[in-house]
């Protein structure tokens, strides 16, 4: 089970989320009504049992157990999972249990599935991130943290289903290819591709067709792959000897469910072990190769795939009119799953594979994660910080994991090393890479000290670690301008667990004094609410290029306050007025995609990345303005002078029709007079001839001599 999860990312997600339901509470009886005699109690918290795992846990456990009083009424035990196992099959038949330990959830699980009337029954991890420590003894807080996370609950995501019926491509040379379409036939309907036959021999009983071919490219997902291909030709059944085959046509195009590349060659797909349903091993390597086969043969059903993203297109500022704007998300995504969609983007939800890297680069939100939504992990470790706190824990640091690799690296540093500081808090999400600039300002404005990121090196060697690289570099400078060290943000890139607990461990700079707040709202709100509570000043502070806050600039002799950066921006951070020619600019709403800079016909805009927390940003300021150019004929203002001024530059004396002073002078008249004026002089384009004379019917009896003119004698 473990070598399929490190293989097949919709699998490894199915499973953790089946897990992440286990580690949750059950629907039960809170409060719940239990017999006791002939009595009826009313048990509002749960029964909480903790475990010192045959005598290793070294801890203060009257401390703990106070600890967890929020919680629950707990108590402290050697070995819940064996000789102890009745205490448990006890308490769950007095009502709710909370069991601190989760490495024997199955366990756990069999003896409520024993117990009649049993309540609700859930496993949450204090060992390995809390007791298993050098300083263990001193966790008492962190205990609380845990279990105040535990009780947490936020929305359910979506899912999606894919479907896959075993319709199977083996794309490869050899007998190696041909090897694995024997292995797989009996499970799988198979085509085999062969780029080279090589050393491959036909079967005597033809169970599946074989063709030849190079594959050109693939599209799709699991149950929907589309494959084109060049020099395909079919297998000729007759014969005898080796293979032959008829003649090769390029640009083939095939369907199928699911994809084993043994080709060898460069992947057919971006970020190919991410891509369900597409399965590739070195041909070279027969232990790689057999457990591509097991992974493919299981590959036939329904499978339940999360939505990782919650997109809203309205708040998409990739283009406007033709102008391309922000373009973060297509440049960070590393499966391919966003592609331009006109002024938005789409994003494809079964290739997507939730590493969340949009989300996070995102300026406006409208790629919000869903496993959980960002304003939801915000909430947990707000949580977990204010448990930690009323438990008389102090200088609280943060260690941001996944539940994969972080987890992992945590268990084996709590079990062969130091394990986990007492101040650390764990904090699991789904992927490092959906972590925003909003989550890491939000724990410093909740009251951590330091935040460590940890990273996997599958990630930097995935090509994926970009968009945290750029998140920690934005919320140092944020912090340094406001004032804080710019160094209490940390990436650990690590696969050994003493290198995390070394980085852990070191000497942390002196606590920071903060008022803590509790950062609500969408991502730019919750942004601002922190750094309202991080600095005391009000002067802007550079950002580094690429920022989703900043400034426009605007060169006002080069404006001519045509408005085209206005009716352009997506977020009405650019703003006219109806009653003169001006743009004014309110900051705070400015995402920096750069859409104004592209539409201005004068290139008199550059972006300025910054942020300004004073509350000045909130409100509007002028940019440019101008007094109305009155018509010459009327008087009325109709627009603005370096407009006018502008267009009689480039056209007056010029342009056939403004070829002349009076014609030029058309220029500078309002709408009005400029069409009244123009049907008065004599060549204008709409004139036409002199007005024929209307002729009636006595007229044409006239022309025919006949004397009768039709009116009476």
């Amino acid at each position: 089970m473990l070598s399929y999860l490190s293989c097949c990312p919709l699998h490894f997600r199915i499973v953790f989320a089946e897990l992440l339901r286990l580690s949750l509470p059950k629907a039960g009886k809170n409060p719940s009504e239990i017999s006791e005699g002939d009595a009826r109690v009313t048990q509002e918290k749960p029964t909480v049992l903790l475990c010192d795992c045959e005598g290793s846990v070294a801890t203060d456990k009257d401390k703990v157990c106070g600890a967890c009083a929020p919680t629950g009424a707990a108590a402290f035990y050697t070995s819940l999972c064996r000789t102890e196992a009745g205490t448990v099959a006890d308490a769950l038949s007095r009502g709710d249990l909370v069991v601190a330990c989760a490495q024997e959830a199955v366990r756990f699980e069999e003896i409520a599935e024993e117990v009649d009337g049993a309540g609700a029954l859930s496993m949450v991890d204090v060992r390995d991130r809390a007791l298993w420590s050098d300083e263990g003894n001193a966790a008492a807080p962190k205990v609380a943290a845990l279990l105040a996370e535990h009780a947490w609950s936020g929305r359910a995501t979506g899912s999606i289903d894919l479907e896959s019926e075993g319709v199977c491509l083996v794309y490869g040379s050899g007998e190696t290819a041909m090897a694995a379409a024997d292995a797989l036939s009996a499970s799988l309907t198979v085509t085999v591709m062969l780029k080279d036959e090589g050393d491959a021999l036909p079967r005597w009983d033809d169970p599946y067709p074989v063709v030849k071919g190079r594959v050109r490219g693939m599209t799709g997902h699991l149950g929907a792959f589309e494959i084109v291909a060049d020099a395909v030709a079919e297998a000729i059944p007759g014969g005898r000897g080796g293979f032959a085959f008829d003649a090769p046509r390029d640009g083939g195009r095939s369907r199928c469910d699911i994809v084993v590349d043994l080709s060898g060659d460069a992947p057919l797909v971006p970020a190919h072990g991410k891509r369900d349903g597409y399965l590739r091993a070195d041909p070279a390597d027969p232990v790689a190769v057999e457990k591509t086969l097991r992974l493919a043969g299981g590959m036939v059903g329904t499978f339940e795939k999360p939505l990782y993203i919650d997109f809203h297109a309205e708040l998409c500022a990739h283009a406007r009119s033709g102008q391309t704007g922000c373009t973060r998300c297509l440049d960070v995504c590393p499966t391919g799953a966003i592609s331009p969609d006109g002024e938005t983007v789409k994003i494809d939800p079964m290739v997507c594979a939730g590493c969340g890297g949009c989300s996070a680069v995102c300026p406006s939100g409208a790629a919000e994660y869903a496993l959980p939504r960002p304003t939801e992990t915000r909430m947990r470790l707000g949580t977990m910080l204010d448990a930690y706190t009323e438990a008389g824990g102090e200088n609280p640091d943060v260690l941001i994991h996944d539940e994969r690799d972080g987890r992992a690296l945590i268990a084996m540093a709590a079990r062969y090393g130091r394990g986990l500081p007492a101040s650390v808090i764990p904090l699991a999400v789904n992927e490092v890479t959906q972590v925003g600039h909003d989550l890491l300002l939000g724990a410093f404005a909740m009251g951590a000290q330091r935040v460590f990121v940890h990273l996997p090196e599958r990630v930097r060697r995935e090509g994926e670690a970009e968009p945290v690289d750029f998140q920690a570099t934005l919320v140092s400078a944020m912090m340094a301008g406001a004032g804080r060290d710019a160094d209490r943000v940390s990436i650990i890139e690590t696969d050994d667990p003493d290198h995390l607990t070394e980085a852990l461990y070191a000497a942390a700079p002196e606590p920071m004094s903060i008022e803590p707040v509790s950062p609500v709202g969408d991502k730019r709100a919750a942004t601002r609410l922190s750094m309202s509570a991080l600095t005391s000043g009000t002067e802007a502070f550079a950002l580094p290029e690429g920022a989703p806050y900043g400034e426009v600039v605007m060169n006002t002799e080069a404006c001519t306050l045509c408005l085209a950066c206005v009716s352009q921006c997506p977020v009405g951070a650019l703003l006219d007025n109806p009653d003169k020619p001006q743009v004014s600019f309110r900051e705070d709403a400015c995402l920096q995609c750069g859409i104004c800079v592209n539409t201005c016909p004068e290139n008199a805009l550059k972006l300025a990345p910054r942020f300004n927390p004073d509350e000045a940003a909130r409100r509007a300021r002028v940019l440019h303005e101008e007094e109305p150019f009155p018509c010459v004929e009327c008087g009325r203002p109709f627009g603005s002078g370096s407009t006018v001024k502008r267009i009689l530059e480039k056209l007056g004396g010029k342009h056939w029709m403004f070829d002349n002073p009076d014609r030029a002078r058309l220029i500078q008249m309002c709408d009005d007079c400029r069409v009244g004026a123009a049907f008065k002089v004599s060549d204008n384009p709409f004139q036409g001839g002199e007005k024929p004379k209307v002729r009636t019917t006595d007229d044409y009896l006239a022309e025919r001599g006949n004397g009768f003119t039709g009116k009476p004698s």
